[in-house]
């Protein structure tokens, strides 16, 4: 009887359990500023820049075309639920002035979580429900890695009755160039069970261009579904959707066609529930040039894949991981919500994919993983050493060998002689082409307390420093010079490098101050304890002549010189969470209660000189509050930013805190800054 009813309760926990798993993510309430849909690398990189998915294009963070275009044909109708019905760039020059994709569908609602963004559409008597989902789970390489996303559909009869439906999906070649002058090819093909749509261009200078606000145009765009089912074709628009309005197919067409757009359609029978899915993708052939060789995309690093296998292993893969991803969707928003508020979820869910799709996945000759990231929207450079310092809480918090990956190229650029400063570089070249650094300005004490600081972050991650022994000979380079350089930095860039060049800076002396105590730290895990002693003795000294300097009554300088400034010390935040106990803990706290009487409608500003800010460094800021509260005093504010900006670009970091209008920047890697905050929490456990 016992033995009966411990089986009861274990089935019992175990149909709980799988209904938990079930469920789906709280709604996010967040209006994004414009929705991912496709996030796969910098290049490829498709979003809606508004609140319909059928008002405008849908185009690439840069703000040029991407566009794709969707449509549900119920009982003969059809009913537009993804972009315009109209050109989709100089490709159709010959478009006219007939439209049969005219009616839109009605948009009942948009849902931003981490890995996929669902829209609600009602078709005439037929709901629609579309969701995109980039599978991206940070501890699985080849799946992050594997350049296909998903875009599923679900259909569900509104009056009962069973009726007709056909989906459509189309894409244009603007997907595969840069601009409308290059010349492209489309074609259409069958294999592996799957149907196969491309487009790319003619020339395919492969890794030729670089640059900041630039597509790729090499390598080809691709949709692809179940051959069971799909009709395809390639041709112009006009012809395509013409087709399928009239018939709810296409014709099949496989010969290859100039400048054509490509089309897939699924039937999905008379039903009054119906669901299935298309697939995504890019097959970018060679991916990054590191020091002159070409590097093959990580999915592909031996050369022994193809895209038509990666497409395969997504179908195969699909049902298990639209599970798990909406598992993980769940899981952050409610662990988010309990360490930050529901705002500060809210903004993670939305950063999430932002923030790993602005890099790139490569494996280097000397088999070190390499996650580039792309200065978007800044200047196009690659593995910049201040972008990896604000981005680095997103993967230390999931996968500490991904933070390695941010850092391993910058280590061999001074370990292998190609660099000879005594401090680190500030990037490795401009996008795709990483053959040594482009910009035309060092950050000595940035960067090489940026270095430290995060070399110290995995140890505290890992439990162990082998990874900063493995490179010891560069960190204790980097820490003397911070040491001689660092509590008082001459006229010189932080990374906030947009303000322009100063002296004096109180809040770089501190991650000086910060970088020379991580040194210490990994002395002392190494086993080195007069090192150790050293390094922390001296950090501590610094920051007592730190907070001399940088007093100004209630709060502490911009810059020691000058009195009447401010600025956010968002480095002291390693302090606390690493543990150094290196400053007084009355610096935080006078520091956050100034902050508090400083915030406008949409943020605190960076510091006393102008109403821009940064929005990664408010939530490092924020984070060194001791109480909730006060963490989600300083999230609001960036929650109503986001919300309400009038300029609908992905997600920016710099923009004005008394106007809601960002400033240039968007769709940069750095809002994986937010997870500081969940980092806070790892490593409280972890102690």
């Amino acid at each position: 009887m016992k033995k009966n009813l411990f089986i009861t309760i274990l089935a019992a926990a175990s149909l709980l359990a799988t209904a938990r798993a079930a469920e789906p993510a709280q709604r996010n309430a967040l209006r994004a500023p414009a929705y991912p849909l496709i996030t796969i690398d910098p290049y490829t990189s498709c979003w809606s820049a508004g609140d319909y998915l059928y008002d405008s294009h849908t185009t690439h963070w840069t703000g040029q075309p991407f566009p794709l275009v969707g449509a549900l044909r119920v009982d003969g109708k059809v009913y537009r639920f993804m972009g315009i019905d109209a050109p989709t760039g100089a490709f159709d020059a010959n478009f006219g002035g007939e439209r049969h994709f005219s009616v839109p569908a009605v948009q009942r609602s948009a849902d931003v979580q981490a890995m996929q963004t669902v829209y609600e559409f009602v078709c005439g008597p037929v709901a629609l429900t579309l969701t995109f989902t980039a599978p991206l789970f940070l501890d699985d390489l080849d799946l992050i890695s594997r350049p296909v996303n998903y875009i599923s559909y679900k259909t569900r009869s509104l009056d009962g009755a069973a009726h007709d439906a056909q989906i459509y999906f189309e894409a244009s070649p603007a997907c595969a160039v840069n601009n409308a002058e290059q010349e492209s090819v489309s074609k259409s093909y069958r294999k592996e069970g799957l149907t196969f749509v491309s487009t790319g261009s003619k020339e395919q200078k492969i890794l030729h261009r670089k640059g900041d606000q630039i597509k790729i145009d090499w390598g080809y765009f691709y949709l692809s579904a179940a051959d069971n089912g799909t009709t395809q074709s390639v041709g112009g628009a006009m012809t395509l959707r013409k087709a399928f309005a009239a018939n709810g197919k296409l014709d099949g067409k496989a010969a290859s066609a100039d400048n054509a757009n490509i089309a897939v359609a699924r039937s999905l029978g008379r039903s009054v529930e119906a669901e299935g899915m298309v697939m995504a993708g890019f097959d970018d052939i060679y991916s990054i040039q590191y020091f002159k060789t070409d590097l093959r995309p990580y999915w592909n690093r031996k050369g022994d894949s193809s895209i038509e296998r990666q497409f395969a292993l997504a179908a195969r893969d699909y049902t298990a991981l639209k599970r798990k991803c909406g598992e993980f969707d769940r899981e952050l928003m409610e662990s988010a919500t309990r360490r930050g508020g529901r705002k500060y979820a809210e903004l993670c869910a939305l950063a999430y994919r932002q923030a790993i799709a602005a890099h790139k996945l490569v494996e280097a000759p000397n088999g070190d993983l390499m996650l580039l990231s792309k200065e978007n929207a800044s200047n196009g450079s690659i593995g910049t050493v201040d972008i990896t310092y604000p981005s680095a809480p997103l993967l230390l918090y999931y996968n500490p060998e991904l933070c390695k990956a941010l850092l391993n190229h910058i280590f061999y650029y001074s370990e292998s002689g190609k660099w000879k400063k005594p401090f680190p570089a500030h990037d490795v070249g401009t996008y795709p082409q990483a053959n040594g650094q482009t910009y035309k300005h060092d950050m000595p004490v940035e960067e090489s307390g940026n270095m430290l600081v995060l070399t110290a972050a995995v140890a505290a991650s890992e439990g162990n420093a082998e990874y900063a022994r493995k490179h010891w000979t560069e960190l204790t380079r980097w820490a003397d010079y911070l040491v001689e350089n660092g509590l008082d930095p001459d006229n010189q860039l932080c990374t906030d490098d947009f303000a322009g060049h100063f002296a004096h800076n109180a809040n770089l002396s501190i991650k000086a101050i910060m970088g020379i105590a991580s040194y210490g730290y990994c002395a002392r895990l190494l086993g080195m304890e007069e090192t150790a002693a050293k390094y922390a003795a001296k950090a501590r000294e610094m920051a007592s002549e730190w907070v001399k300097m940088a007093d100004d009554g209630d709060h502490y300088r911009l810059t020691f010189d000058k009195s009447g400034t401010w600025s956010q010390k968002y480095n002291l935040v390693w302090d606390k969470l690493l543990g150094f106990d290196i400053f007084p803990k009355e610096v935080t706290q006078k520091e956050i209660a100034y902050y508090l009487g400083k915030q406008n409608r949409y943020g605190l500003p960076l510091d006393s000189r102008r109403q821009w800010t940064k929005a990664d460094w408010i939530v490092w800021s924020a984070t060194l509050a001791d109480d909730r509260e006060t963490f989600e005093a300083f999230i609001e504010p960036l929650w109503n930013f986001m919300n309400e900006t009038v300029l609908r670009v992905p997600m920016s970091d710099w923009y004005k805190t008394d106007v809601p209008a960002h400033v240039i920047f968007k769709a940069r890697a750095v809002v994986g800054g937010y997870w500081i905050k969940m980092l806070e929490g790892k490593y409280t456990n972890n102690k």
